[in-house]
């Protein structure tokens, strides 16, 4: 590199990356095919369809579970998931903090009450050794969150659910082929949601699922995402408050195409992501997470690692995303802690029609210190980069190393 291909592209040097890098989402005559069949067959409604329960079956057995129902994206499967679990008005569910605005959001949407609980530095999932303290005798539910595609310490949450007779809802949007001691996530707990939305790791632009190795709560599920109906019931018989969450037949035909790729798509993040993770840490500044032994498969849905101002002459993160993304790395700062958006701080100020039976929790007073830092610090790479190949880790590297060679 000569000396004036080291002046950073944000200060008017060469990009590093200049080839585009590899398209999502990835699709071919499959999808084609599928969604052909599906105009054909003039049965584009599941009621009475083929590709929705075809979908509902092949993606439970890949999952590890007996049953699945379908939804119209990863926020309903949340909600039909407490719904069919009876949490609602007074009780309280433990939800991290640092995760997309559903897996809270869901929780208030059935009247019920969120209870935030800090996170691991290492993982940024649940931290179970802190959930014990958050537990009260209005607690019905622990949602642990695999974010960006690594399973969270399943034995921790489910040895804390045991103890104080509580569902175990896992939040497994992100986590798409993810496995905890060989087991893959979504039905280790209670139940898992997952979602197919534009972004994740198995795309139909949106959708969800619910999936559980229970009939009995597979049966609820069914019913709220089904307008309260019944198995066998009458089309207007209706038994619970339910609603309409059905999926469409479109969306699971090309469901059912994506998930032919899905297996070799995780090989390639995961071989991926182990050369990045070799190169990034030997860059001062930069701390790459650390993975539990006990995740046998993670799906990296993102690839996220820290950023150390210290190790970059004290430049902010903020201006360390812009000359990577300049760069050509496209790379974000990810979540703010939930308790800080403004749904919550209203909450906590009485506007909009909460339920007034559950605890009050004063959200502005909520302080999860690692949640905190991880936010302030936090670094998003996006799954598609790591479909690509070895050269395609060394441009990201080149480009992080690059910058800290200009300002550290």
């Amino acid at each position: 590199m000569t000396m004036t291909d080291s002046r950073l592209a944000v200060d008017g040097g060469r990009k590093t990356r200049e080839k585009p890098w590899r398209e999502w989402p990835v699709y071919d005559e499959r999808e084609e095919r599928a969604l052909l069949e599906v105009l054909h067959s003039g049965q584009w409604w599941s009621v009475g369809g083929k590709k929705v329960p075809e979908f509902e079956e092949a993606f439970a057995r890949f999952h590890d579970a007996k049953y699945g129902i379908c939804v119209t994206n990863g926020t309903a499967a949340l909600e039909v998931a407490l719904r069919a679990l009876g949490i609602g008005c007074g009780d309280e569910v433990i939800v991290p903090p640092y995760t997309f605005i559903a897996t809270a959001s869901s929780v208030l949407a059935v009247s019920a009450t969120p209870v935030f609980v800090d996170i691991e530095p290492h993982s940024l999932n649940i931290d179970p050794k802190a959930i014990e303290a958050a537990i009260t005798p209005r607690t019905k539910a622990i949602i642990p969150v695999h974010i960006a595609g690594c399973p969270a310490d399943m034995d921790g949450v489910l040895e804390a659910a045991r103890k104080h007779n509580l569902f175990v809802i896992e939040d497994a949007a992100q986590a798409h082929a993810a496995a905890w001691k060989g087991r893959r996530v979504g039905a280790i707990g209670d139940v898992g949601t997952f979602s197919f939305q534009a972004s994740k790791n198995l795309n139909a632009g949106e959708g969800g699922i619910v999936i559980t190795n229970d009939e009995t709560i597979a049966d609820k599920v069914w019913s709220v995402h089904n307008v309260g109906r019944t198995r066998s019931g009458k089309w207007y018989e209706h038994h619970v408050l339910g609603g309409n969450f059905r999926m469409t037949e479109w969306q699971a035909a090309i469901l059912l195409a994506q998930l032919t790729r899905l297996e070799e798509q995780t090989a390639t993040r995961t071989a991926n992501a182990r050369c990045l993770t070799e190169q990034l840490s030997q860059i001062p500044g930069i701390l790459t997470l650390q993975t539990d032994s006990r995740v046998t498969t993670h799906a990296y849905h993102l690839y996220a690692f820290r950023y150390d101002p210290a190790g970059f002459g004290g430049r902010s993160r903020e201006e360390f995303l812009r000359a990577l993304n300049a760069e050509g790395v496209p790379a974000s700062s990810g979540y703010v802690p939930l308790y800080k958006e403004v749904v919550f701080q209203r909450k906590t100020a009485g506007q909009g029609a909460w339920c007034r039976a559950g605890r009050p929790i004063d959200y502005g007073a909520v302080n999860c210190p690692v949640c905190e830092q991880v936010c302030r610090d936090a670094v998003w790479l996006f799954q598609s980069l790591l479909l690509g190949d070895r050269e395609d880790m060394q441009d990201i590297a080149a480009a992080v190393q690059k910058i800290q060679k200009a300002w550290g």
